[in-house]
């Protein structure tokens, strides 16, 4: 059997000792854990090599379900888009995993925290490597459990615990959808296998499905367009897209190694990795290739400015992520699969760096998060100060860093489809200035200016130990370079080619290059950068106390980001309290009323009629002979007046 078998078990191994275990092993777990996860980001360099050089590889485990024109099998499946998740969960699981030796040493729940990362590990890499509908949905809501343990991880604070509530229940709304998008799919296609499905779906283009029917009207909807969007809106839930994204900055509660982990380089970017994956069925839907373009293109914007008022360091990477993701998903949109995915590679390595560079802040402030009270940190944690500042120009989009060559080939894409396209490269642009400007404001606030940390904290100040910096300057390096592997040259993109196999009803249809717009295009997203850096730099280093008059001014617009455009108070208002009204009316009206009333009425007779008979039970003989007698002169009465 194939070595990619392991790719996922050995994780699920370490799940099982660690799990089973954890009481003995306790600060011991990671000698099992991290060497599982490590072994198996070697064997996914080997699987990707040979994808690389030959055939994707195609291993079925057992048949699971057989039944009628059921047929699922358990499978792995790797080709060129596997190959590259399999690389991005790997290397950015095993930096995490050995971050987290440092980061939650003594920590009481050590042993059980490696035991949920592993499993969420296997989770994930069998979501990936999945090759029919079913299997997906299955390890799709594994993952989905994952988050919420880890979430939860401290469970003794409230805090985590409705966050991590919170982000199961966000998710179930999208799952839904994704779960209808799956049966309409096999209802229509035959089958739950992948390729299958990608065969028949064009023979389905122009099929119309009445919405309408059971109720005596008529909406027609494409039945390709409806299995496109009921998909999708799987991949809004899990990507935290609009307007299922308020989950993914709540979730920060949980330790910073599951936010590098889950929150931004992993779990989140399913929903980008489904619609690339489904690519064949999204392509013959022109619909919904435009709501995923501009579902996407909102969120960034929106997300972005968002960010720009936070004061809770984590949040502000938080939203920045939800913001890259919309990147990501308008990519798809324009039908830039390819550059998604790049994308999506890239920022796995910075974003990753940006999530471990604020725990290493954290771990060394004793727990600290707000931005007021830092400052100055540069001299007392270089190495994190260094890294961080890596992963800030890659997130600006700022040459040679990965962040600028996977960016700009969103912009490009985009600007090239023309029409809407070119509204799209718009608000991209401006998403892009925005990034730059909140990203620097992280780093100036943090490091730069005068020291506002408290004089507990600065006493206890230090760089992080090896376990925390080794992790940060290796995805340091990687933001640095990943974005190499698509520079926008003749031969020297190699991400494009790679990925064309699997994307390539895409590339078939790619607008022809015009290199001379795409260099223009290039320097105006680059000085857009430029010009963030530049203005954070104006507020948070050379006049720091403009942040707070520009606040005042605009003090609706401050109030309307810094609440975060009061989403989550409008979905408390119109959705939270009349859903839990609802809920207290049934319970009063139905459950305590009917319900109670009826089974505690049945008692209260039956207790009624006890104490009646019990009055005839004295005890006494000669009342019970009068009782006899009077019964035998009643019933001669009844048959003589009969």
């Amino acid at each position: 059997m194939s070595s990619i078998v392991l790719i996922p078990l050995l994780p699920f191994l370490a799940f099982l000792i660690a799990g089973l275990f954890g009481r003995w092993l306790k600060e011991r777990a990671h000698w099992v854990a991290v060497p599982a996860v490590g072994l198996s980001w070697v064997l996914s360099i080997a699987a990707f090599l040979e994808v690389a050089g030959g055939a994707p590889i195609h291993v079925t485990l057992y048949r699971w379900i057989g039944s009628g024109s059921l047929n699922v099998n358990i499978s792995l499946y790797v080709d060129q888009l596997t190959a590259v998740m399999l690389l991005l969960v790997t290397t950015v699981s095993t930096l995490v995993h050995l971050y987290t030796v440092g980061y939650l040493h003594g920590d009481k729940g050590y042993a059980r925290f490696f035991a949920y990362i592993a499993l969420f590990t296997f989770s994930m890499l069998m979501l990936v490597m999945a090759d029919n509908f079913l299997q997906l949905y299955v390890f799709w809501e594994a993952v989905g459990l994952c988050s919420y343990l880890l979430i939860a991880h401290w469970y003794e604070r409230k805090s985590a615990c409705n966050a991590a509530t919170k982000a199961f229940v966000v998710n179930r709304i999208g799952d839904f959808g994704f779960g209808l998008g799956i049966l309409l799919a096999f209802v229509t296609f035959g089958s739950l296998d992948y390729q299958t499905a990608f065969s028949a779906a064009p023979g389905h283009v122009g099929q119309a499905i009445n919405l309408l029917a059971w109720a005596g009207g008529d909406w027609s909807v494409d039945v390709i367009t409806l299995i496109a969007l009921l998909l999708f809106v799987g991949a809004v839930g899990k990507s935290a897209q609009l307007p299922l994204h308020t989950w993914l900055p709540d979730a920060m509660e949980g330790p910073t190694p599951i936010s590098a982990l889950i929150h931004a380089a992993t779990m989140v970017t399913a929903g980008v990795f489904l619609v690339a994956r489904l690519n064949p069925i999204f392509n013959l839907s022109p619909v919904a290739m435009d709501v995923v373009a501009w579902t996407g293109a909102v969120t960034a914007i929106f997300a972005a400015t968002i960010a720009l008022t936070q004061n809770d360091i984590k949040r502000v990477v938080a939203y920045s992520t939800v913001s890259q993701l919309g990147y990501m998903m308008m990519a798809c949109g324009v039908g830039a699969y390819a550059a998604g995915i790049f994308h999506l590679l890239t920022h796995g390595a910075f974003k990753a760096l940006l999530f471990l560079g604020c725990g290493s802040v954290i771990h060394a402030l004793s727990g600290e998060q707000d931005l007021r009270r830092m400052g100055g940190l540069k001299s007392a944690m270089p190495i994190t100060y260094w890294t961080f500042l890596a992963g800030a120009i890659a997130l600006s989009g700022i040459p040679p860093f990965a962040g600028f060559f996977s960016k700009d080939e969103i912009l490009w894409q985009a600007f090239s489809a023309g029409g809407a396209g070119v509204a799209l490269w718009g608000i991209g642009l401006v998403t892009a200035f925005l990034t730059a400007f909140y990203s620097f404001r992280l780093v100036f606030s943090i490091f730069h200016g005068r020291s506002r940390v408290s004089k507990e904290a600065a006493h206890h100040l230090h760089e992080s130990p090896a376990v925390i910096t080794i992790p940060l300057m290796v995805l340091a390096f990687l933001s640095l370079t990943a974005g190499w592997v698509g520079i926008p040259a003749e031969g020297l993109n190699a991400i494009s080619p790679f990925l064309a196999p699997v994307l390539a009803a895409h590339e078939a249809a790619a607008p022809a290059e015009d290199h001379a717009m795409e260099y223009v295009l290039m320097l105006v997203s680059v000085a857009a950068a430029a010009g963030g850096i530049a203005l954070a730099y104006l507020f948070y280093v050379r006049s720091p106390g403009l942040p707070a008059r520009v606040a005042a001014s605009a003090a609706g617009l401050y109030r309307l980001s810094f609440n975060k455009w009061y989403v989550d108070e409008l979905y408390d208002a119109i959705i939270v309290r009349p859903t839990v009204a609802l809920a207290r009316g049934l319970w009063r009206g139905v459950d305590v009323l009917i319900i109670d009333g009826a089974v505690n009425g049945v008692g209260r007779v039956t207790q009624a009629w006890g104490a009646a008979l019990r009055v005839m039970q004295s005890g006494q003989l000669q009342h019970y002979a009068l009782f006899m007698a009077l019964g035998a002169v009643l019933m001669v009465g009844l048959y003589l007046l009969g």
